[in-house]
């Protein structure tokens, strides 16, 4: 007798494994979890799919093909903003795997999905400089993967917003970005939206008398390792390294790997939460206190690329305590922003602001950290505007 698989039973599997990982974070997911999500035993999975890599990666494939066939058929800019808008909400979990859970998969694996974002990115920059000619290749190529960063915020909402409306608010934001000048931000404050106008903070510079502690040094170079490499590829050697000891050094400084990435984490995350709290509270009112804090938060993230990346990747790595104190952290973080922009415009209701504001920052996040954009000696000026126009600023 011939057993007939349920029809579109490896698209229920995909759909329930892309939203664990999603939620939870690949490494704190198993296969048995997954098959109860679907409703069938671990073995029975396991005629479907090899493991969790394989799992993964084509939860990810899923998500990027609707995008590319997408891409691939729009011819102007608003249709650009309908694909990434219906992709953003109808495979919600793509952006938190493809920012955080890809770099999990085999090399040549994600050496091809870098190849396909290029190849989606260069689609929209096409059909972008159709339509506004006198853009610059390397601008309009920001404003596009600006664009794609916006929309992947919706990823970290905690709750899925209402589709309809979540779909209008990020053709919006796509439309706005894609409409931004990049050429001359700093020169043109009488054109340039309220938050591009910010200056953005030199960090302080203050002569040391001494060498950072050996432990600074090993916090400084945890945060860059972990965003490099990630938690488990990182090994106390490597850690010892790179701060000119011995691996087994560490421990001197640490009782574990696991403690040097929490410490690492708080640390970056303390200097974050004085240095935006301190120019919120130093404000003149909401208008000036978001402008404010959108310079700080972009002058941070642009000396903190490694710990954004490690914060966004590594947390699920923590212990639970800690991971739930980074969480706390993340949610009143965001909400300051939301009350400043609902008090800066009153007509903004509390979803329509959270989705704005994830997309901040997430368009800040990757654009610090996306190469070779994030090379550019006007990076602050250009994530200022962008970050205006998302926040509907403009």
């Amino acid at each position: 007798m011939v057993v007939r698989r349920p029809p579109g039973r490896r698209a229920q599997i995909l759909a329930v494994a892309a939203d664990r990982f999603h939620r939870s974070g690949y490494h704190q997911v198993s296969m048995t979890e997954v098959a109860a999500g679907v409703g069938i035993t671990a073995p029975a999975l396991y005629r479907h799919f090899r493991g969790k890599p394989e799992l993964l990666d084509r939860a990810v494939r899923l998500g990027l093909d609707a995008l590319a066939d997408g891409l691939r058929a729009a011819a102007t800019t608003a249709e650009l903003g309908a694909v990434l808008a219906a992709v953003a909400v109808g495979h919600r979990p793509l952006g938190t795997l493809v920012q955080r859970d890809a770099r999990l998969l085999p090399p040549a694996r994600r050496a091809a999905l870098r190849r396909e974002l290029r190849v989606d990115a260069a689609l929209m920059t096409a059909v972008l400089r159709a339509e506004r000619p006198e853009l610059a290749e390397s601008d309009a190529e920001l404003l596009c993967w600006s664009a794609l960063s916006a929309c992947s915020g919706l990823s970290y909402q905690s709750a899925a917003p209402q589709s309809r409306r979540a779909e209008a608010l990020l053709r919006g934001m796509v439309a706005a970005v894609l409409a931004v000048s990049l050429d001359g931000t700093a020169a043109d404050p009488e054109t340039a939206p309220a938050a591009a106008s910010a200056p953005v903070p030199a960090p302080a510079s203050v002569p040391e008398a001494r060498p950072r502690a050996r432990r600074e040094e090993l916090l400084a170079a945890a945060v860059r390792l972990f965003h490099q490499r990630g938690f488990d590829n990182v090994s106390t050697d490597q850690l010892g390294a790179a701060v000119g000891i011995s691996g087994p050094s560490v421990y001197r400084h640490f009782d574990s790997k696991a403690q040097l990435l929490a410490a690492s984490l708080v640390g970056s995350r303390e200097r974050l939460r004085h240095e935006v709290d301190g120019a919120i509270a130093a404000a003149a009112g909401p208008e000036a206190a978001l402008t404010a804090g959108l310079g700080t938060y972009v002058d941070f993230a642009l000396r903190n690329g490694d710990y954004l990346g490690a914060m966004l990747s590594e947390t699920e790595r923590l212990a639970p305590p800690d991971r739930r104190a980074a969480v706390d952290f993340r949610r009143d973080f965001l909400r300051t922003w939301v009350e400043l922009l609902r008090q800066v415009s009153p007509t903004v209701d509390a979803v329509d602001a959270r989705i704005r504001v994830h997309a901040l920052f997430a368009l800040v996040n990757d654009g610090v950290r996306n190469r070779p954009h994030s090379t550019r000696p006007d990076l602050g000026d250009c994530l200022l505007r962008l970050g205006g126009a998302v926040l509907g600023l403009s």
